[in-house]
């Protein structure tokens, strides 16, 4: 059976919310998935699956939360090419620029992207949430 990591950071619970239900469609789907927090994850983990789900809320000038995050995905990046992921995230202000910004990193670094990202105006509703389980069983399914 294929293996899916689901790594996220949350702040307010609202893009833990959003990772439920990414761990709800990857099961739905079809593949096994561990979870875990950004600061728990790092390079060496990344060959053990398959795929990867990442999540992070905007934060500050739409960018990733600066403590935890960013430097976990700094250590990943390079161990990303070729590797089938998903991202997703909620936000308060602005337009999805971080998110834009942070594909373009992963696509730098060769990902192979299975899904449009998912991204939500604070609290996810139902919409919202079925558009990350939908998230998690697309990238169940390309594994």
């Amino acid at each position: 059976m294929s293996k899916a990591a689901l790594v996220f950071w949350s702040g307010t619970g609202n893009t833990e919310i959003m990772a439920d239900a990414v761990e709800a469609g990857i099961k739905a789907g079809g593949a096994e998935v561990e979870v875990f927090q950004a600061a728990d994850f790092d390079s060496s983990k990344v060959a053990e699956f398959d795929g990867i789900a990442f999540g992070c809320p905007s934060m500050g000038a739409e960018q990733l939360e600066e403590s935890e995050m960013q430097p976990m995905f700094d250590d990943v990046k390079d161990s990303l090419s070729g590797k089938k992921i998903v991202l997703f995230g909620s936000y308060g202000w602005g337009d999805g620029e971080w998110m834009r910004t942070w594909e373009d990193d992963c696509a730098d670094a060769g990902a192979d992207r299975v899904a449009d990202s998912v991204i939500c105006n604070e609290t996810p509703d139902d919409e919202a949430k079925a558009e990350c389980k939908a998230l998690g069983e697309a990238l169940a399914k390309a594994l």
